[in-house]
């Protein structure tokens, strides 16, 4: 192992670390990150330890969880019944509660702003908190589904390069 490989192995992890930041940073793509580090990885090593099929996997994984960040908070908001109003107070409650609260913050925001936004558009409070509690579970639901997907990425990249 040359000095150039260890750094680009401690590159691709930082930006692997930064990918798992993304989970609780919504600014931050975090399996795009992921997808990044192991394809700077792959290019500068001439697609060596991983190839041209892992990495066409590792692409399709990071597109689906794009799909899934734009998509989890949107079915689970809808599915308990979230309108317009509450889809939009669940983002910028988001982004508020990130601002000041940091991950724990971003959650509750979410939710708060799902109930705020319901009530603004007229429901009544238990449809608010229903509507607010369906957007806390497509979030979650997205969390968790970007994690597996980045820790399967992750490990595939380890397992290859070991």
């Amino acid at each position: 192992m040359d000095f150039g490989y260890i750094i680009l192995l401690i590159i691709s992890f930082i930006l692997f670390i930064v990918g798992l930041m993304g989970l609780v940073i919504p600014v931050l793509p975090s399996v795009p990150i992921v997808w990044a580090g192991a394809l700077l990885f792959t290019v500068f090593t001439g697609f060596d330890k991983i190839g041209y099929g892992t990495m066409v996997l590792f692409t399709g994984l990071a597109v689906f969880s794009v799909i899934i960040d734009y998509t989890a908070n949107l079915v689970g908001a809808k599915r308990f019944g979230a309108g317009k109003l509450g889809i939009a107070g669940a983002f910028m409650g988001m982004i508020i509660g990130l601002i000041t609260g940091g991950p724990i913050g971003l959650i509750i925001g979410a939710f708060l702003g799902a109930v705020l936004g319901e009530m603004l558009s007229g429901k009544s409070q238990g449809q608010a908190f229903k509507a607010g509690f369906g957007t806390l579970v497509g979030f979650l639901s997205g969390i968790f589904i970007k994690l597996l997907i980045a820790l399967t990425m992750i490990g595939i990249f380890i397992w290859k390069i070991i």
